[in-house]
């Protein structure tokens, strides 16, 4: 037989496979090695709580969750749940998260709607849009952002008139130097039963549109189900209200004396820490919404051209949807830095989680392990939950292998 014909023959032999005997001596021998690493860690976290509880002893400095329980004995500024001086450290704790977690949404949904605006004005025909946008994203990015941050609450804000001078806007809103007033709801007897017809309606919205979807894929044509979502969710919280009378009332914000009673108040420490995350951190975002409109072929664009969409079609139905399989993942990390950037409202007295709970409770019970290693895990939390909600909307927009 020939040289080549014995290696022919040898190449279509297929590589023998290890013996399930040494397979799973295999599998052992990295179990074995993973235990080890666990082993060094635990050992290692386990030598440092010791050490550290030994020298906490040593000093005289208290440990523990105690103080969780005890009185703050001090007011914070800005509250959405009912807080007084009487209050615990846990609920000082639940305040500031809750100022965290609101300041971080406000700022993730108007940063988000910007920069989608103006990453698409970069991308403009029109020659002063995309030169108004350069300016911006180019300015805004290379500002620091506690400087912004400081412009806003000691440059911008301060040109606000005083209360006696409030800037009115319709709905019965008072701009002034002492924040932003407007009118509060206050629940009456029927609330709890409007807020259920409310929940029911949203999902009968849901389940009818996931319904209608279907019968729209599988047939072809609309079916009714399309309106009763929008119907239930405004048919039943209607007839609770006219059954059960008025859910809500509206406390108007009205001037007295030299100040403004009634309603509810934002801090102009919280409209500056709005302002400022929201123009810094949009700057970036209309960058990846450039680069991911950029990254959509223009044989898509063209062809929809050819069918005849307009320019607003195209992007609203093919160009965006497209994009975002390449945007949603480095927005993500842009939410984290966003979330990560709200901690800079001690800066200016923002009661937020890091000032408040990290600042003033820790100087209060001196006991600084318990309270960082808190916020540390809250931060944690935080983020952990801003990466899951991304990554499951990003799951949901990429292709699917079929």
């Amino acid at each position: 037989m020939a040289l080549h014909e014995i290696s022919a023959e040898l190449g279509n032999v297929p590589a023998a496979r290890p013996a399930p005997s040494a397979r799973k001596k295999r599998h052992w021998r990295q179990y074995a090695l993973q235990a080890v690493i666990l082993l060094l860690i635990a050992g290692f976290i386990a030598y440092i709580v010791s050490n550290t509880l030994a020298n906490m002893d040593r000093l005289g400095i208290r440990y523990g969750l105690g103080f969780l329980g005890q009185a703050a004995h001090f007011d914070i500024s800005q509250h959405f749940i009912p807080y007084d001086a009487t209050s615990t450290y846990a609920t000082v704790f639940l305040v500031a998260l809750i100022n965290t977690v609101v300041l971080a949404v406000i700022c993730i949904v108007l940063s988000t709607i910007l920069g989608l605006v103006v990453g698409l004005f970069r991308l403009s025909t029109n020659p002063l849009l995309a030169f108004v946008a350069t300016l911006y994203v180019n300015v805004i990015r290379n500002i620091p952002l506690l400087l912004q941050l400081f412009y806003w609450y000691f440059a911008a804000l301060a040109t606000f008139p005083v209360v006696r001078q409030s800037i009115v806007l319709p709905g019965d809103i008072y701009l002034n130097r002492r924040g932003v007033f407007f009118a509060s709801p206050v629940p009456q007897q029927s609330f709890t039963a409007f807020a259920i017809a409310v929940l029911i309606g949203a999902a009968v919205w849901w389940f009818s549109g996931r319904s209608a979807r279907r019968h729209r894929i599988s047939t072809g044509h609309s079916t009714w189900l399309r309106w009763l979502g929008p119907a239930a969710i405004v048919v039943l919280p209607a007839l609770v209200w006219i059954v059960g009378g008025a859910s809500f009332v509206l406390d108007v914000p009205v001037p007295k004396g030299f100040n403004l009673t009634g309603g509810y108040s934002l801090l102009p420490e919280f409209a500056a820490m709005i302002m400022a995350l929201t123009f810094y951190n949009a700057a970036f975002i209309s960058e990846l919404v450039r680069g991911g409109v950029q990254s959509v072929a223009k044989g898509q664009t063209e062809a929809a051209t050819a069918l005849g969409l307009t320019r607003t079609q195209i992007y609203a139905k093919i160009t965006v949807p497209q994009a975002l399989r390449a945007i949603i993942p480095p927005l993500s990390t842009q939410y984290l830095q966003l979330l990560k950037a709200t901690s800079l409202g001690a800066a200016i007295a923002y009661p937020d989680l890091m000032l408040v709970f990290a600042g003033t409770a820790l100087a209060q019970t001196s006991q600084p392990i318990e309270i960082m290693i808190i916020t540390l895990l809250a931060y944690l939390v935080l983020g952990l939950g801003i990466a899951a909600a991304t990554n499951l909307f990003n799951r949901r927009v990429q292709i699917r292998e079929r």
